[in-house]
């Protein structure tokens, strides 16, 4: 809790997954890749519970071997790869409501993204708080900036921003990229219609926590934050 406000954290892992099979439980470093979104979860300070949503038996047995509550399994209409991440969100909380848990806000964790740290997560929260409870995202700096970025256009480079690249680099503004690993919502708020990309409140985060796992050489990337 904070402030008196139950916090719930969901995961969502559907079993389907086009660039790596079985995404959300192949090994990193010797575990379950969702076993590290529980763990950080779990060891939260303000987090009351840590549930997934999955319409895999596998996923859901890893997912409570390390800790997380697995009470019902999501329908398969709402694990397509077509199917929206709010979609299979609404379903979770209404029918956690359903079973007398009921929480005002709503911490979503993708598994894809490990090496978000618990003190990553209760930072946010505090922030989400500090901020009259106003939708949050998190994000970190991207390297490449929009302003030397340029489209082609038959034979003709175009930039994508309408600003000028002559400026020295240091000079250039900065830009931030939703990284996917914590969005906070209220859940009075949650409908669906609901973006969680377009969460209102930044909370910078440190590329290097910001791993999102989408091809094997992500993996490889992870395994290397991880392992020094």
């Amino acid at each position: 809790m904070f402030n008196d406000k139950s916090i719930l954290a969901l995961i969502p892992a559907r079993g389907g997954s086009k660039g790596i099979p079985h995404k959300n439980i192949i090994d990193l470093c010797g575990r379950p890749l969702i076993s590290y979104t529980i763990e950080a979860g779990l060891r939260s300070r303000y987090i009351d519970d840590v549930m997934v949503s999955t319409d895999d038996e596998e996923i859901a047995a890893a997912a409570v071997k390390y800790g997380a509550g697995v009470p019902f399994m999501r329908p398969a209409e709402l694990a397509s790869d077509s199917s929206k991440t709010i979609d299979a969100v609404l379903h979770a909380v209404r029918k956690l409501a359903g079973e007398g848990k009921k929480y005002d806000t709503l911490v979503l964790l993708q598994p894809t993204q490990p090496l978000r740290t618990c003190e990553d997560i209760d930072l946010a929260i505090e922030k989400y708080f500090e901020q009259g409870e106003r939708s949050l995202t998190s994000v970190h700096e991207v390297d490449d900036n929009p302003v030397l970025i340029r489209v082609i256009e038959g034979e003709q480079l175009r930039p994508m921003l309408d600003v000028s690249g002559t400026c020295r680099r240091q000079d250039m503004p900065k830009y931030y990229r939703v990284n996917g690993c914590i969005y906070i919502n209220k859940t009075e708020e949650l409908n669906e219609n609901t973006s969680f990309n377009d969460n209102q409140v930044p909370f910078l985060m440190e590329k290097s926590h910001s791993v999102d796992i989408d091809e094997l050489s992500d993996l490889a990337l992870a395994e290397y934050y991880l392992r020094s």
